[in-house]
Order: structure tokens, then C-alpha cells, then sequence
């Protein structure tokens, strides 16, 4: 199935929704800012899991445009105001937007995104139930990027793995794989499969666990500064297993490395925080778990499918779903 159709629907549907021009040359500027995230080159990946899910269910994938956009719109000003709070210093291969404007401007871009989202979905003909999975799917996630941002803060590093897979099924899993299923559903009509949440959960760990692995590959090419997660001390599966394999001096001294202020780290700290985890493994461990829930979650996700009215929509969204959790790059 072609999902470039789609994409092209979703892309011009999200940019008819925001603010094109004004009298105000500011203003006008501020327009421009709102669309630049969303203008940036991306995959589409969660806004096409909602209408491919509504097609699957038996729906049209039109029905289902807009809350596709207010999804994307979603993810969009989490990014922006994702990057100010680690204050990152790229973007989908450009630099992030608080790094061009400044943090005051870039988080009222952000704010102003949000508005949009909620602008989309308070449309009369989106159901409260929609609204209500939206809620859902929000809040969860900013309860991960609390334990995120907290364990950063509180300079916490003694993360275990079940810490760091509660973390990312809140912060990744809703609103990646468990929402935009349930969303299509709701779109088409049809109540969502019960077990769409614990897959969800499992393909959604797949997928931020390989963002973890990628983001310490020179040369991945998928749009975020290599180790950016070390220079932001991050705390991924791959530190946690990490940690759990080395002596208390080893652990002191990369602690020390890694507590310094993104500012402060040098090249040298990071390559020396990299052999360590090439040395103990510990990314070949992260790929490893990657996999096992990738393949289960698809596996269950092949059963939950298998009597949808569409099965070529159910195979097109299979097919994307593999893609995000099993990708290399």
C-alpha cells in the first residue's frame, strides 16, 4: 500500500490549520516560527498510524485526517519544548528552535503549537472519547518526562532497567504505538482491541530503546547529534545495564564524567563514557532487548489484526509499525 498520499494529506492538512499570514511583520515572523517544526522533514510515522488503524478498523482514512494532524501537532510542541528542557542542540538535521530564538521565544512557539492541537480537536464532529484518549495520552506522557527530567535533576544515576522501561512506556509507548491505534479505532467507529495497550507498550520500548542505540552510532543519519544523549547524560537502558556491570570506581568516575554540565563535557569524556559501554557490551544488551520486544509486539499485534474488515491497511500499518521498531536509522 502507498502511504505517500497520505503523507502529502497530512502535511498540507496540518499547514492549512496553522497561521499563515498577518498585517504585523512580527507576528508574521511569530507564524512562521509556529510552522517550523512542523515544515521540518519527518516520517509522519504517528499520524499515519491513525489513519492506517481507522482504515484497518473499516473506516475511512479521511475520517480520521484531522485527529491524524492534532497527533502530529502533539508531537511537534513536545519536541520544541522537549529540546529546551535537554537543551538539545539539533533537530531533524537542523539546529533546535531555542537555539536560533532563545528559550523564552521557542517555548511560546511550543505553547502556541499546543493551542493548535487543542484548536483541531474541539471541532464538533471530534467525539469525546477522542478527546478524552488524547488526555490519556498526554498526560502519561508528561508523567515519563517527569521521571526523565527528575532523575537529571536529582543527579540519579542509580537507574535499574525496570526503571528505565516504566519510564519510556509513559513517555514513549502512548503516545507512539498505544494512542494513535486506539485513535484510528475510534475514528472508524469501532471500539479498540484490549490488548492494543500492552503491544503498544512493547513496540513503543522498541522503538525509544533503538533511538537510544542509534543516537551513540557515528553516522546513523536519522536527524539528532551523535551521543547527544551522553552530552545530555540521558538516562537510557544502555547506561542502566551500564551500570549494573562495573565496580564501584569505575561507576564513581563515570558519574563524575557524566554529572558535568552539557557545556562542560568534552570529546574526551564522551569516548571515554562510549568505551566503556563498547568495552561491557552494554549497546549490544540495549539492541538485544530491542529486538525481543520488537518481535513479540509485532507478533501479538499480527494476531490483534487478523479478523480487521481491512486487511491491506492492517499489513500497510504492520509494515510501518516493523519499520519504527526495528529500524537502522
Amino acid at each position: 500500500m502507498n502511504v505517500d498520499p497520505l503523507i502529502l494529506a497530512l502535511q498540507q492538512r496540518m499547514l492549512e490549520v496553522l497561521p499563515q499570514q498577518h498585517s504585523h511583520p512580527e507576528l508574521r515572523h511569530f507564524y512562521q516560527l509556529i510552522q517550523d517544526y512542523p515544515a521540518r522533514p519527518g516520517k509522519y510515522l504517528r499520524g499515519l498510524f491513525v489513519l492506517l488503524s481507522c482504515e484497518a478498523h473499516g473506516g475511512k482514512w479521511q475520517d480520521a485526517l484531522d485527529v491524524a494532524v492534532a497527533l502530529e501537532l502533539f508531537q511537534n510542541w513536545v519536541l520544541i519544548h522537549d529540546d529546551i528542557e535537554d537543551d538539545s542542540e539539533e533537530r531533524r538535521g537542523k539546529p533546535a528552535l531555542h537555539k536560533q530564538v532563545g528559550m523564552p521565544v521557542a517555548l511560546n512557539v511550543g505553547d502556541a503549537l499546543h493551542v493548535y492541537m487543542w484548536q483541531v480537536l474541539n471541532q464538533d464532529f471530534i467525539s469525546s472519547v477522542i478527546r478524552k484518549e488524547f488526555l490519556e495520552m498526554i498526560h502519561r506522557t508528561a508523567e515519563g518526562q517527569h521521571l526523565d527530567l527528575n532523575w537529571i535533576a536529582q543527579n540519579h544515576f542509580d537507574i535499574t532497567e525496570e526503571d528505565y522501561l516504566e519510564m519510556v512506556t509513559l513517555k514513549t509507548a502512548f503516545y507512539t504505538v498505544i494512542s494513535p491505534l486506539r485513535l484510528g479505532a475510534f475514528c472508524a467507529g469501532k471500539e479498540p482491541s484490549s490488548d492494543i495497550t500492552q503491544v503498544g507498550k512493547d513496540l513503543g520500548v522498541a522503538f525509544q530503546i533503538r533511538d537510544d542505540v542509534l543516537n551513540l552510532l557515528p553516522g546513523n543519519g536519522y536527524g539528532k547529534e551523535f551521543a547527544g544523549d551522553l552530552y545530555e547524560a540521558k538516562r537510557t537502558l544502555i547506561l542502566a545495564k551500564l551500570f549494573s556491570l562495573i565496580n564501584s570506581e569505575e561507576k564513581k568516575h563515570l558519574i563524575t564524567l557524566l554529572s558535568k554540565p552539557r557545556q562542560d563535557k568534552t570529546p574526551t569524556d564522551i569516548y571515554v563514557v562510549l568505551e566503556s559501554i563498547q568495552r561491557y557490551k552494554a549497546l549490544d544488551y540495549a539492541q538485544r532487548i530491542a529486538e525481543e520486544k520488537a518481535t513479540l509486539g509485532l507478533q501479538q499485534l499480527h494476531h490483534c489484526f487478523a479478523n480487521l474488515p481491512n486487511w491491506q491497511a492492517a499489513q500497510a500499518l504492520l509494515h510501518l509499525l516493523a519499520s519504527l521498531a526495528k529500524r537502522s536509522k
